[in-house]
């Protein structure tokens, strides 16, 4: 198991490890708490059946604070990493929780051969797309209705260096 410890500087000490399926009802409430629409557990698990190598937990004091998941996909011009869903429990945003899960995915997709890294996000979540955006992320294009609820979706792609 691949895991590391992390002094955030915000007060806390967590690990990010790979999941496991026992993770996915923690995660589950992780999602519903912070989600609009949530994958729900049927949508985890089959994700995670799909790409198991690239789902990560945050853990503090025994709890997941944060989750996040991706995979590999080729578009036949390129092999990109796409970001699926990217979490973290209220008390503990803006404490370097999502920054360290986001290099993680990043790295492990980079190291499977992604060239960049894609992500969809609601264009009304100002602070997602603000915090993507520091941390490299560029505006690609605008998907009209890509929610469930007929909210637009923005996709957001960061180029790897070799």
């Amino acid at each position: 198991m691949v895991t590391a410890d992390f002094h955030s500087g915000h007060g806390i000490t967590f690990l990010i490890r790979r999941s496991h399926p026992d993770d996915i009802p923690n995660i589950v409430l992780l999602e519903e708490r912070a989600f609009i629409d949530p994958w729900g557990e049927a949508g985890i698990r089959k994700a995670m059946e799909l790409y198991l190598s690239s789902f990560f937990v945050a853990v503090a004091q025994g709890t997941i604070i944060g989750f996040c998941g991706g995979g590999i996909e080729d578009s036949g011009d390129v092999i990109y990493g796409h970001l699926c869903t990217l979490v973290v429990a209220d008390g503990y945003r803006h404490r370097g929780v999502g920054r360290e899960l986001l290099r993680w995915i990043e790295n492990d997709l980079r190291q499977k051969g992604a060239a960049a890294i894609q992500l969809e996000v609601r264009i009304s979540n100002h602070g997602a797309i603000a915090f993507y955006k520091r941390l490299g992320y560029q505006e690609i294009f605008c998907y009209d209705g890509y929610y469930k609820d007929g909210e637009d979706g923005l996709v957001m792609m960061k180029w790897f260096s070799s």
